[in-house]
């Protein structure tokens, strides 16, 4: 009851900044003793802060404005992509601290050579965090792979990197700072879900990179599928005869709207090795004809697959994330035409289907707020003051 009545607490002073312990009071429905016994622990922990005495222009003695803290708990975010890794840290607040990304081509890669670079970037931005007054109470890793639901510590495939079987605790130098890995879509959803100012309940997030992931939010809440697999969009067959795909398959949805189908397919697979989404969004704006087509043909293909998802799942709505944020300007059109002429069964609205809010920062930043968001759902997780 009492890890509950703190998380209530927090919650409340996270949501109505500045408040009193009166205020508080009020708002969750227990008595000021009880509540004013809460906030020490909270203070004590580390995560909530009491400013000076101010006076409010009511009866009675000044209150004492209660935030949460912007030092002391924090989480740490990382990321491995194709062609980059990174670190965030966020504080209790939500607020990215530290931010770090460092180019890296890592398809084919050792894992090990990887995971220890990796380390190395985590230990900066942690000895960064320090000098900013915050402690790092948890890492969880955006991996572009399957993380089975029953091994923890698993990376059991990740296609685009090569990697076929990973166990971070073999390759980590560190074995008390492991992180925790994820699914980078599953992480990029929570984000958006944790950062929308009126969140939908319902709803797929789709995003690429190297490859397509996607990721279920079902009530509020991620839905990961018996064995960790769920959300494998860019393997749903679009044009069952069309061409092979790396996962055994024909005529998969990353053969038609993956990063390297759009690039030849816009004549741009051999322009060097800058950031290919950059160059999309570039050409594109230039009207480049070429780069359109292809973008139209992604969206299409896009749009045929979200068709099957909104059947399937009846969700609030679609979001476009990652390299697609980016991108949105012209799939968008496309991937519409293609939902109005195809979800028939049941009502839809084509501004259902949105651009992300964070793009290509969602899964790095969903992984440092994981932590967060733990600790606020159970403040006992940080050690007592």
């Amino acid at each position: 009851m009492r890890r509950q009545n703190l998380a209530v607490v927090l919650a409340a002073v996270a949501a109505h900044s500045p408040l009193s312990r009166a205020d508080v009071s009020g708002r969750v429905g227990l008595t000021r003793a009880a509540v004013s016994s809460l906030v020490d622990e909270l203070i004590g922990r580390g995560a909530v802060t009491e400013a000076a005495a101010t006076a409010s222009g009511r009866v009675g003695r000044p209150g004492r404005a209660l935030a949460v803290s912007g030092e002391g708990p924090a989480g740490l975010g990382l990321e491995i992509g194709v062609t980059h890794l990174g670190a965030c840290v966020a504080d209790l607040r939500g607020e990215p601290r530290v931010w770090r990304r460092v180019e890296r081509a890592n398809a084919g890669r050792p894992a090990g050579k990887v995971l220890a670079e990796l380390a190395a970037l985590a230990a900066e931005a942690e000895d960064e965090a320090a000098a900013l007054g915050l402690r790092v109470g948890g890492r969880v890793l955006a991996v572009p792979g399957v993380v089975p639901n029953e091994l923890p510590g698993l990376v059991e495939r990740a296609p685009n990197l090569g990697w076929h079987g990973v166990r971070l605790t073999e390759h980590w130098p560190d074995p008390d700072t492991v992180p925790e890995p994820e699914n980078e879509a599953n992480l990029g959803a929570l984000a958006e879900y944790w950062n929308a100012g009126n969140p939908v309940e319902t709803f797929v997030h789709v995003s690429a990179e190297a490859g397509i992931g996607a990721a279920l939010v079902i009530d509020g809440r991620l839905f990961r599928g018996a064995r960790g697999f769920a959300g494998e969009l860019g393997h749903i067959p679009v044009h069952p005869d069309g061409p092979g795909c790396a996962c055994g398959a024909r005529g998969c949805l990353e053969q038609y709207a993956g990063e390297a189908a759009v690039l030849r397919e816009a004549g741009l697979a051999k322009e060097g090795q800058g950031d290919p989404v950059a160059l999309l969004a570039e050409r594109a704006a230039d009207g480049h004809a070429p780069t359109l087509a292809a973008l139209d043909r992604a969206g299409r293909a896009l749009g045929l697959a979200l068709t099957s998802a909104v059947d399937l799942i009846d969700p609030d709505g679609l979001v476009l994330g990652g390299a697609y944020a980016e991108l949105a300007d012209w799939l968008l059109p496309s991937v519409r035409a293609e939902l109005a002429a195809r979800v028939t069964v049941r009502p839809w609205a084509l501004e259902a289907l949105r651009p992300s809010v964070l793009g290509r920062r969602g899964p790095l930043l969903g992984a440092a707020l994981t932590t967060v968001r733990r600790i606020m759902a159970d403040p006992t997780l940080l050690p007592a003051g």
